[in-house]
């Protein structure tokens, strides 16, 4: 089982529509796929119970507390979805258990100064230290092509960690969302635009480490 860690303590980070889409992708490719939240509100659990059972299955999860310990057998891919504010034992118990760890960041000062300070928390983590953990960061909301692109890239190449690529800020998120579905359950003609940015995520995901 490969265990993808989806966090920023930063609220409003993105972490839900990244760690769904990508569940997903990976469901819609065959594999079993299971999401699980860390977070008292369990959004991508909401989101789970108004997916369509003719829609390639996710299982969800309920990650919080110290259940990390136990995780569910018979999965390919474990998803997690941490909570904003993540820190402590719930932090090292995450890290822990992580075989990859994704970083959503939104191409705001703001968004990036909080970010660049977990980022040092990682450094000095003892959870890395121990075992190999693959770390990567995901533009969201922003156009490639764009200043603020470049701005991101530029910013974490002082972490030596890689901005593995660039999610637009578009609508197709939130009406996928609002139907219990992704990006890839959409029909071609919606998502085709979106679809070539999450090319170099996916190859990410599944490169062994």
């Amino acid at each position: 089982m490969q265990t993808i860690l989806v966090i920023n303590p930063k609220g409003g980070a993105g972490k839900t529509t990244l760690a769904t889409n990508l569940a997903g992708f990976l469901a819609w490719h065959g594999d079993t796929v299971t999401l699980g939240d860390m977070d008292r509100q369990q959004s991508s659990q909401h989101w789970l119970s108004i997916r369509s059972a003719d829609l390639p299955a996710i299982h969800g999860w309920d990650a919080r507390e110290d259940v990390l310990d136990k995780p569910p057998h018979g999965t390919d891919y474990l998803i997690l979805d941490a909570p904003a504010g993540i820190h402590g034992k719930e932090l090292t118990n995450a890290l822990k258990h992580a075989n990859k760890v994704l970083v959503p960041v939104q191409p705001s000062l703001f968004d990036m100064w909080a970010t660049s300070e977990f980022f040092d928390t990682l450094k000095e983590h003892k959870a890395l230290r121990h075992h190999h953990v693959d770390i990567g960061v995901i533009g969201m909301r922003v156009d490639p092509r764009t200043r603020a692109a470049a701005t991101l890239q530029h910013y974490f190449e002082k972490y030596e960690l890689p901005v593995i690529t660039n999610l637009r800020d578009t609508q197709v998120y939130i009406q996928a969302a609002a139907m219990g579905e992704t990006l890839f359950d959409l029909p071609r003609s919606q998502s085709e635009r979106e679809l070539e940015h999450w090319l170099p995520l996916i190859d990410w995901v599944r490169a062994k480490q």
